[in-house]
């Protein structure tokens, strides 16, 4: 059984179209490939958000301690300044070296 001309022509045709399409498919701008990376990506960009996430959240709620109450003022002055309150006395305990002994 032999073709017509007409009929090679578009078999060669849909045939050159399939191949196009599979080209596209596995290598190009949308690929398999490329979709499992952009996936990865996306991913990791998610990771990071949650990570800021839970920072921001976290320096929020210190924000709300320093504008609400002079609780975490003073923790600060004391860890950071040294500071005491009147009347308090302030021990400093240096251990010595341990080579003097």
């Amino acid at each position: 059984m032999e073709l017509s001309p007409a009929r090679q022509v578009t078999i060669a045709l849909l045939a050159l179209v399939l191949l196009g399409l599979q080209v596209r498919l596995w290598f190009g701008e949308g690929s398999l490939r490329h979709v499992s990376t952009l996936e990865k990506d996306v991913s990791v960009l998610r990771e990071n958000n949650a990570k800021l996430s839970e920072r921001n959240r976290l320096m929020a709620a210190d924000v709300n301690d320093l504008k609400q109450g002079t609780e975490a003022v003073e923790e600060i002055a004391r860890k950071d300044l040294g500071m005491i309150r009147d009347g308090e006395t302030f021990f400093l305990i240096l251990e010595q070296p341990r080579g003097n002994e």
